[in-house]
């Protein structure tokens, strides 16, 4: 018993210092996996204006994990398209021509 006490003290702050390295790894470990969520509502708001809550985010990833999320993502994507109507595309376009992606059917 006293080998295991004497293993686990720490004798200066000089050996004590690559354990709190680690405790403070782990501690920006923690957070970063925590705010998994709120970093992907910010993306998701900056690039296409959807805004978010984490806990849904949250709630779906606890339910059906990371392809829950990512269905949840892209369907999301695809009803905010959907809300600007359908793309004007043309039946033939000639070589050389450049195609306008921002055209839009009023």
């Amino acid at each position: 018993m006293n080998a295991l006490s004497t293993a686990f003290q720490v004798p200066s702050m000089t050996s004590a210092m690559p354990l709190l390295f680690a405790l403070v790894l782990l501690v920006i470990l923690v957070i970063s996996f925590r705010s998994r969520a709120v970093v992907f509502c910010q993306y998701l708001q900056a690039m296409t204006g959807i805004k978010l809550k984490p806990s849904e985010v949250r709630r779906v990833f606890k339910l059906r994990g990371k392809n829950g999320v990512r269905e949840m993502f892209l369907d999301l994507i695809i009803r905010e398209d959907l809300k600007e109507g359908p793309l004007d595309v043309p039946d033939v376009i000639a070589p050389g021509d450049e195609l306008d992606v921002n055209a839009r059917r009023r």
